[in-house]
Order: C-alpha cells, then sequence, then structure tokens
C-alpha cells in the first residue's frame, strides 16, 4: 500500500510568521495536534505540533512570537508512490507527503491505525478463508487444549458445527486426537492413522511455537479412504505413464508432443539424437521456440495446429539431417486440438544411400557403355613409346597424378589424350574410384547440361521419376575427364566454372546444392587461346583449366615410336582375330615414311585394316593403301629430325632395327643373320632395351 492511498489530502498548512496564539487557536478550530510549515513557493520548511505549544507554555515564551522559532526544521518527508513498509518506523507520529509542486497530504497516527486495522481484518479474513478452503481437515488448540480452529472440513468429515465446538476441551470432544500429547511434548508426529468418530484418517500433528514457546498444536487430516483410492488412481496412473514412456523411448522415429496452444510435453531419445538437442531444455516451451533457435528450418507442430490437419514436410536440422516429420492434431469430444503429435524419421542416410544407389546406377550404365567401344590391349599398359619425348612426358604425367590440380591435356586428334587422362588417373590417390570420361562434342547441346549435372523429377518432359545423377555425381572422390573441351556450349562453361570454384553442383530442376569431390581432366585438340581471343571460350574457364598443361607431341615428330606400336598393334589384332600375321619390313620403313596426320590412331586403325584384309601371313607393300605405297622407299637410311648425343642415336637406332627384326622373324638366329650379328649379341641387346618376342 503506497502512502498516497493512506494521507489525509489537504492538511492545514501554516507560514513560519505565525504566532504560537494564532496556531493554538487553529489547532482548537480544526481539531488537529499538528502541521507543515512552508514558505512563500509551498515548499515544507518546518513541523509545529502541539509538543511544541506545550513547550512554549513551559518556557513561559510570548505567545506572540512567531513559530517559526519553536518549529522543527529537520523532518522526513514522504512521496505519495512510496510503500508504508518503506518509511514506517517506530515513534512516527506524522508524516508530510508531498510531491514536485508541494505538500498534497499529511500521515497522522489515526491514518496509521486505520490501516493497519484495515490490513488485520483483511489478513484474518483471508486466513480463515484459506483454511476453509483447504480440503483437509485443520484442527488447532490452544495453550490449555481448548479448540481454537475447526475449519469446514472437519464440519462435514467430523458432523460437528464449529461454534458448538470452538473453546472447549479438545480431550473432551475428541479423546484421541492426542493434540494435548503434542503440546506437552512439543514433537511433530507425520502420516499417524487415529480413529474420530468410528472412523480412520492419516493425521500430522504439530506444536505451534511462538517466540520460543509453545502455545499450541494443529493436526491436518485426511480421510484415509479418499487416500487409498487416490494412492490406486496414482499407481495406475504411474503404470500408465511408464507404460507409455516405454513406448515412446522405444521408437526408432523422433516423437514431440505439445499440447493444444503449442507447448512441449515431452519428446523422445531418438528426436534429441536427430535434432541433437537437449530434450529437458525444451519441456514447457512453445514450438515456435525451436524453429526460432534454428533446431529445425520448420516447425511441423505449428503447421498442424494452424491448419487443424495432419501436416508432413521436408526439415532441416541444426545438426545438419534432413527428416520427414510428420504432425497430427488429436481432437477432444467438442473439436478443439488438445495434442498434437509430431513424428519425425531420419531421412539423411536414405538419402544418402538413393545418391549412391543413383551414382552406382549411373557407372554401371556408363561403364556398359564403355564396353561396347572397349579395345583389347596386351599387357598391363596401354601407352607404348620408345621416344625420348614420350618417356619424359610419361614420367611428368606420373608425378603430376600424385597432386589433385586440374590438367588441362593439348594434342592432336588420334595422339592419345584420353590414355594420357587415364594414366594420371590410375597413378592417383583415386585410383580405385571412378574415371569418367565424357566427349563433349559428342553429346547433343540440349542434353548436355542435364548429362553432367543430372536432373530431379519434373526437371523436363520426359525425365525420370527418380531423377537422375549427372556425370559430376558419378565421378564423386574419383576423376572426370572432359575430352573436347573446346565444344562444350558457352552457357555451361560459366556453370563449369561454377563447380570448379564452389565443388558444388545443382541439378536440373533441383533446388539443394550438391557437393561434389571430382577431380577434373580436361583435353582438346583446338587453340583454346585462340578461343577466348575470339570470345567462343570464356577467359576465365581457361585459365581455370590451364592450371598444368600437359603438350602430347604428334606422331611424326616421335617417329621411332612407331616400330614398337606396329609390333604391339600387329600382336593386339593377332589376339582379337585368332590370326597370325606379321609385317614385311619395307612396309615398316613405308611407315616410318609416312606423316601420319590421324597419329596413333590412324595407325591403329590402318593395322587392324591390313590384319584383317591381307590374304597371307606376311603384310606386304602391295596391300597397303594407295597413298602410303606411293611413299615406299627403295633405298632405306636412317632419318635425322635433330641433333642428338652420338651415343643416344646409335642407341635409338639398334632399339628400332631390333623391334622390326622381332617383328619379323622367329628365331634370334635369324634375327642375327639379317642383322649380321652373333645370336649372342641379340639376345644381349633386346634385353638391353627389354625388347621381348609378341605373342604368337
Amino acid at each position: 500500500m503506497n502512502l498516497g492511498e493512506i494521507m489525509s489530502p489537504n492538511p492545514v498548512l501554516l507560514r513560519p510568521e505565525q504566532s504560537i496564539r494564532e496556531t493554538v487557536t487553529l489547532f482548537l478550530e480544526r481539531n488537529i495536534d499538528g502541521a507543515p510549515v512552508v514558505d512563500e513557493n509551498n515548499q515544507i520548511i518546518g513541523l509545529f505540533t502541539k509538543t511544541h505549544v506545550y513547550r512554549a507554555i513551559e518556557q513561559e515564551m510570548d505567545m506572540l512570537q512567531p513559530i517559526e522559532k519553536l518549529m522543527k526544521r529537520d523532518i522526513i518527508i514522504g512521496h505519495p508512490e512510496e510503500e508504508i513498509e518503506d518509511v514506517l518506523y517506530p515513534g512516527l507520529g506524522r508524516l508530510p507527503i508531498a510531491d514536485e509542486t508541494g505538500i498534497m497530504g499529511m500521515i497522522t497516527r489515526t491514518d496509521l491505525a486505520r490501516v493497519f486495522l484495515e490490513s488485520y481484518r483483511n489478513i484474518s479474513s483471508e486466513l480463515d478463508a484459506i483454511i476453509n478452503s483447504t480440503h483437509n481437515m485443520i484442527v488447532s488448540v490452544d495453550k490449555q487444549s481448548r479448540i481454537r480452529v475447526f475449519n469446514r472440513a472437519a464440519e462435514k468429515l467430523l458432523k460437528q458445527k464449529a461454534e458448538n465446538v470452538k473453546g472447549k476441551l479438545i480431550d473432551d470432544v475428541y479423546p484421541t486426537s492426542r493434540l494435548t500429547n503434542i503440546i506437552k511434548s512439543g514433537q511433530v508426529e507425520t502420516l499417524q492413522k487415529i480413529m474420530l468418530n468410528n472412523h480412520y484418517f492419516i493425521s500430522n500433528r504439530s506444536p505451534i511455537i511462538k517466540d520460543g514457546e509453545i502455545i499450541g498444536a494443529v493436526g491436518v487430516l485426511q480421510d484415509i479412504s479418499e487416500l487409498e483410492e487416490l494412492s490406486r488412481e496414482l499407481k495406475y496412473v504411474k503404470e500408465l505413464n511408464e507404460e507409455l514412456d516405454a513406448i515412446i523411448e522405444s521408437s526408432y522415429d523422433g516423437l514431440y508432443i505439445t499440447d493444444g496452444n503449442g507447448m512441449t510435453l515431452r519428446l523422445n531419445k531418438a528426436f534429441e539424437m536427430i535434432t541433437g538437442i537437449n530434450g529437458r531444455e525444451f519441456l514447457g516451451r512453445h514450438v515456435d521456440d525451436i524453429a526460432r533457435e534454428g533446431i529445425v528450418s520448420e516447425s511441423v507442430s505449428s503447421l498442424a495446429l494452424a491448419r487443424k490437419e495432419t501436416v508432413t514436410i521436408i526439415q532441416e536440422t541444426r545438426s545438419g539431417k534432413t527428416t520427414l516429420a510428420t504432425g497430427s492434431p488429436v481432437f477432444d469430444k467438442i473439436g478443439n486440438i488438445f495434442r498434437v503429435v509430431c513424428n519425425v524419421r531420419d531421412i539423411t542416410e536414405l538419402n544418402m544411400l538413393k545418391q549412391k544407389l543413383e551414382q552406382v546406377q549411373g557407372l554401371s550404365q556408363h561403364y556398359e557403355s564403355q564396353l561396347k567401344t572397349l579395345r583389347i590391349y596386351s599387357g598391363t599398359d596401354k601407352i607404348i613409346s620408345k621416344s625420348t619425348e614420350m618417356r619424359k612426358l610419361l614420367e611428368t604425367v606420373v608425378r603430376l597424378a600424385e597432386v589433385d590440380s586440374t590438367i588441362l591435356i593439348n594434342g592432336e586428334s588420334g595422339t592419345g589424350k584420353e590414355l594420357i587422362a587415364e594414366t594420371i588417373h590410375n597413378h592417383s590417390a583415386r585410383a580405385k574410384k571412378p574415371f569418367i570420361k565424357v566427349n563433349c562434342g559428342a553429346i547433343p547441346e540440349n542434353l548436355m547440361e542435364s548429362e553432367l549435372f543430372g536432373y530431379e523429377y519434373g526437371a523436363f518432359t520426359g525425365a525420370k521419376k527418380e531423377g537422375k545423377a549427372g556425370y559430376f555425381e558419378l565421378a564423386h572422390e574419383g576423376t572426370l575427364f572432359l575430352d573436347e573441351i573446346g565444344d562444350l556450349p558457352f552457357n555451361l562453361q560459366v556453370k563449369l566454372l561454377r563447380v570448379l570454384q564452389s565443388k558444388e553442383i545443382n541439378r536440373v530442376g533441383g533446388r539443394q546444392a550438391l557437393k561434389v569431390d571430382t577431380r577434373i581432366l580436361a583435353a582438346t585438340n583446338r587453340n583454346l587461346l585462340e578461343m577466348v581471343q575470339k570470345k567462343q571460350f570464356r577467359e576465365d574457364l581457361y585459365y581455370r583449366l590451364h592450371v598444368i598443361p600437359v603438350i602430347i607431341p604428334p606422331l611424326r615428330d616421335r617417329k621411332e615410336d612407331i616400330p614398337s606400336l606396329i609390333v604391339h598393334f600387329i600382336a593386339l589384332f593377332n589376339r582379337k582375330y585368332k590370326l597370325n600375321k606379321r609385317i614385311s619390313p619395307d612396309v615398316v620403313d613405308i611407315l616410318m615414311a609416312y606423316d601420319w596426320p590421324g597419329n596413333v590412331r590412324e595407325l591403329e586403325n590402318l593395322i587392324e585394316r591390313l590384319v584383317v584384309i591381307s590374304s597371307s601371313d606376311i603384310i606386304s607393300r602391295d596391300e597397303l593403301p594407295v597413298h602410303l605405297s606411293s611413299a615406299a622407299v627403295d633405298n632405306p637410311q636412317v632419318s635425322v629430325s635433330a641433333i642428338i648425343p652420338l651415343k643416344e642415336a646409335v642407341e635409338s637406332v639398334e632399339r628400332q632395327l631390333l623391334e622390326r627384326a622381332f617383328a619379323q622373324y622367329r628365331t634370334t638366329r635369324q634375327m642375327a643373320q639379317k642383322l649380321e650379328v652373333n645370336a649372342s649379341t641379340v639376345v644381349r641387346k633386346a634385353a638391353k632395351y627389354g625388347i621381348s618376342p609378341p605373342s604368337r
């Protein structure tokens, strides 16, 4: 209660120049015994009371003296908004109340007495109401064991009126109550079974202590039959709750239950594991708090409450999981929602398995397509190289395979760019992961994007219902070889650049970005820099691909590889077609003199053609195409295309001669006769250069 509610407003105000006599007359007229003294601004400067009048009489002062000579100057002033408890102290007689405008009221002892009386009545009335509203029986006695309190519950259960028993000795009315014993012993007795009026009750009895002295005792009693019924109900509810808890906790799915207002009632361990929260922190909190704090992307319980129907959505949790959440409202008899049960299933792993299945299916289809065009090679190495240039190139390629940089392979058509890319993959840490080859010039432009990045259901007419993984996903953790990169459509060059920079792709028709860990190898037989200058190829993509360039020399610049390649391809197609063809030395000479604009691919195709169409076991110059037979050389001689160390040149010639001899003759004796050396020299030299007879 604040002072403004207690004060007497508009008090009598005195001026300091008023005489004592004038003030006494005013006190008598107004029937007051004190008043505040104010200045000309209505600001209090003192307090004058009847005590000051008594002091003036005692000191035989002139009653015409002004009151300012006697008034009390050091006074306490109250403010209307202050609480009475904050300013109340022993001896307080009167208290002026003022605000910024001046004196507005006065609190006297009469005002305080009135407040205390009203407070006492309110407390007494409230206490009676509390005692009489209590479900349990309450009986209290004073120090003489006379009944002082007998509430309505006691009247009802003991069949007595309070006015009939109050003031009587408890032992005369209820001799088994034992309240008199409590007064004597001062001990508390809890959960005691007693009989009153031939009926059993459970009683808690305690002494009433004031200022360290026992002044009575109180007993609180409960009908035991009601307690037993309550106990049975409690046991049933407990068992039911335990059963419900067991059912909820045994669910593999997360369960989240709210009341009709969206307040959280319970959730299970599975929900905690899926969302990564401590469930106890959210009990009693609103469902919107979970979405607001980013625990889930959207609250399905809120949607179910708003729509008043079952709602199913895809949620993203703070822990990074994707869930399928269903909120189901539960209605009471009058159609109001009183519960919402939310079922949450973690589909992150399911999505991952789906993506892996798509990847495996895509790889299967890709490998099936590759198998249809697979060529049969002998040995384990697909690259035949005897020349210094190719050996240095392969050494560089093997070193580059150890790093994960993007590589651009340049070379004329048919030089073996795909084999170089496969060699890089096979010697890298990704060797056991997929190696996906894509010819950018062989896929129609309108299909290129969906083939590279995949698509979702409904992305375009004819799209598979389950969607499809693209080449980037198929090559995840492996290598993607983009052959003929110069033929990539300009609009897709931007998307390829984004993949190289962010390592993320977006399926056609999809909204969610997918992380991909794919190494990119690109190849081209075109001049990309010239295309950049002509605005046919993006400059930023060019420099992104051109991190490490690899240039494959054409076959005309490494003619010393031609004999080895001929031997290799003869053996390859003999094995493929189950034949036993050989090639004559003069044909080898003719092939060595040719410039090979189609490079290794042209040579391979020619050898296959000669093996297939040759009518005899020895392929002669007569079976060569016209454009090659016209290039025949009557006087074979060693051609020199560059100045190299003499020892290296001699070894190169020796190696080529031995390779031709091994391709033409069956025994080392025949080879030695033709080369005009000992057979042991042929064996020693062949071992030196790693030459062995082809498979027959």
